[in-house]
């Protein structure tokens, strides 16, 4: 008798041999999300310093738009993926990232087709950044899914470099894009710059996507998959609506603000996305190698994370206004009053994310869409409640409330599940 999800048990190789090849995952998935998050650092500022607050806001809602499609291909796509595919044959993870890897470029080319239609149908300011959005939306979200299948097989290091090449191929696009002067024209820069990477991850691997192996593999992966997209676009989902409301009530120039002091928080974002690629595979192998260890596990990771905001956000406290003028231009003194709610905020999803990882490792899809429908109705009703009654300032605080709520109920749901697991094998003994 199994549980939804459940990876086999396999013995755990030796502790100091195990340790290593902990330290060395984490390590790619660090310098990854280092590559990563420099390039798209990089960016943020070079637009924030160039076009100023308002049009700032117009390029952070097609990024958080972005990033709500990029939800949608994980959930489907990815997240079954390195849930049931991390350290498996060479051969069982090539059959599966072949089909999951389609299933992302299939989604890219629908919802990239539908950005497109609603960027030429909005017009103004904001629909040009939707169009260009739309066109490039396939090679964005191949170049995630890459990402991740490397990080599933433990090739960290393959993540890295595809990660550099969108970097290098990003400096000549951004050039380009200054001359123009455009919100549009970074989104084309930034999008087609990944698109090269993407291509190149098709060489590194060896694997053509096949998009027409989506629907097999959609069937395949159900139990998991739709779970996870609900879960993966009710988190986007909500900063999205986050954001369109805080434009609606506040205006543009308070997306930018809250975009502004994210920005502030980049390094440290840097190492927390990077953490997150592979601390599923990591709990997953855990669950695999000594099961006991899970909790403790996931209590480490979360725990590590939240210490490391508040510490990233006290050193932000202490930064000079010269130095906050230097890097965001206008948009620093209105981004420099959310740094303490936004860092907070930041610490209670560092703190979640460690119980997130371990019900993903034992495949408890229902437990987390919970835990993630919850969470992300308390950001929504804390960012626009405090929206409304306090402007931007009064938003952040809200969504620092909300994150924080929505953690003690992850870990509320972990220790749920592993209480299950561990009945488990006393279930298989009675019903044998």
């Amino acid at each position: 008798m199994t549980t939804e999800g459940e990876n086999p048990r396999t013995a755990a190789p030796p502790a100091g041999s195990a340790r290593r090849a902990l330290v060395g995952r984490l390590s790619w998935g660090l310098a990854d999300q280092a590559a990563s998050s420099v390039s798209n650092f990089v960016v943020g500022i070079y637009v924030a310093r160039s076009l100023g607050v308002t049009a700032f806001g117009v390029f952070s809602l097609a990024w958080v738009t972005y990033g709500v499609v990029l939800n949608v291909s994980r959930g489907l796509a990815t997240d079954p993926l390195v849930v049931r595919f991390s350290g498996v044959t060479d051969a069982a993870w090539r059959g599966a990232v072949t089909r999951s890897t389609g299933t992302a470029l299939a989604v890219g080319t629908a919802l990239g087709a539908a950005c497109l239609v609603a960027g030429l149908g909005l017009g103004g300011r904001v629909g040009p950044a939707f169009a260009a959005l739309g066109v490039l939306l396939p090679g964005l979200l191949l170049q995630d899914a890459w990402r991740f299948s490397f990080f599933a097989a433990g090739a960290g290091r393959k993540a890295f470099v595809n990660d550099v090449v969108w970097g290098v191929a990003l400096v000549p696009a951004m050039v380009v894009a200054a001359r123009v002067g455009s919100v549009p024209a970074f989104v084309l820069a930034w999008g087609a710059s990944a698109t090269v990477a993407a291509g190149y991850g098709c060489l590194q691997s060896g694997i053509r996507p096949r998009p027409a192996e989506a629907r097999g593999w959609l069937r395949e992966q159900r139990d998991l998959g739709y779970r996870y997209l609900v879960e993966n676009v009710s988190l986007s989902g909500a900063s999205q609506l986050r954001a369109y409301g805080l434009g609606v009530i506040v205006g543009v120039g308070a997306v930018g603000a809250v975009r502004g002091a994210e920005l502030l928080l980049g390094p440290f974002l840097a190492v927390l996305m990077g953490l997150s690629l592979v601390t599923v595979p990591e709990a997953a192998r855990v669950l695999r190698q000594a099961p006991q260890r899970l909790g403790r596990f996931c209590l480490l990771l979360g725990g590590g994370q939240a210490a490391g905001a508040l510490l990233w956000g006290g050193a932000l406290l202490l930064m000079p206004g010269r130095l906050g003028e230097l890097v965001l231009g206008d948009v620093w003194s209105s981004a420099s009053e959310l740094i303490v709610p936004i860092t907070l905020g930041v610490a209670g999803a560092g703190l979640g994310t460690g119980a997130a990882a371990g019900l993903r490792a034992l495949g408890a899809a229902r437990r987390s869409l919970r835990c993630q429908l919850f969470a992300s109705a308390c950001y929504v009703g804390g960012g626009l409640g405090g929206a409304a009654a306090a402007g931007t300032v009064g938003s952040a605080w809200g969504v620092a409330a909300a994150t924080v709520s929505g953690s003690a109920v992850w870990w509320l749901q972990l220790r749920s599940a592993l209480r299950e697991h561990a009945q488990e094998p006393i279930r298989e003994v009675r019903t044998s």
